[in-house]
């Protein structure tokens, strides 16, 4: 169990002119799965960038803490996993040395035996020193998930998180997304009908799109 929390206060977002969400507040205090929702172009992807340290917003304040205490922004990554259609692999290097590689990046252990858990959790084991190049785009899906929840952290954004994965795929996914939800925060972006169904709490963005105050 983690202490994690996280807090959107006030938070609001443009693109030039154009208002993606307005005065945006939310709290996650407990384990848990929650949601983000709505239609496309409304902000999802935005949002969870905005969550990861990724972008900046116009307005507003977000908060993570971990028991009790602010984290500052340098150390924000140690304690996210992110999924995202836009994560970047290394096509010429196996599965394993891209999670060796993101690793050393991040500054973590790598922890041989928490991959090799994530690989077979993931049905990629005995493909693991295969290239990436080689990998089918459902794989490769599946591979940014061990990237993500490599490291242990108590915070999971997920954006889009079953693209591009087959029932077999999806239903490996949503074991793992209960059974980190039952000790981290997990935060799942989506407008797919069967990963909301797995939220406890949903967020939608189309309730945000008015300036008030």
């Amino acid at each position: 169990m983690s202490n994690y929390s996280l807090e959107v206060t006030q938070l609001t977002k443009y693109f030039g002119r154009r208002l993606i969400f307005s005065n945006l507040n939310f709290k996650f205090v407990d384990n848990g799965i929650y949601g983000v929702s709505g239609p496309n172009g409304s902000g999802k992807s935005t949002l969870v960038k905005i969550l990861a340290g990724i972008i900046g917003a116009n307005k507003g304040k977000v908060t993570h803490s971990i028991n009790g205490n602010e984290i500052i922004e340098e150390k924000i990554h140690n304690h996210i996993g992110f999924v995202s259609p836009y994560l970047v692999l290394y096509e010429e290097f196996s599965a394993e040395e891209n999670l060796m590689m993101f690793a050393k990046i991040r500054g973590v252990e790598y922890n041989k035996q928490r991959v090799d858990y994530l690989f077979e959790k993931f049905l990629l084991l005995k493909r693991k020193d295969d290239f990436v190049k080689t990998y089918s785009s459902g794989m490769k899906q599946r591979l940014k998930f061990i990237f993500a929840l490599m490291h242990s952290p108590q915070l999971i954004i997920l954006d889009e998180p079953t693209s591009n994965l087959d029932d077999e795929g999806k239903n490996s996914v949503y074991e793992i997304i209960r059974e980190e939800g039952k000790k981290n925060i997990i935060l799942i972006a989506s407008n797919e009908r069967n990963d909301l169904e797995l939220c406890s709490e949903t967020i939608f963005l189309e309730n945000y799109k008015q300036i008030t105050g």
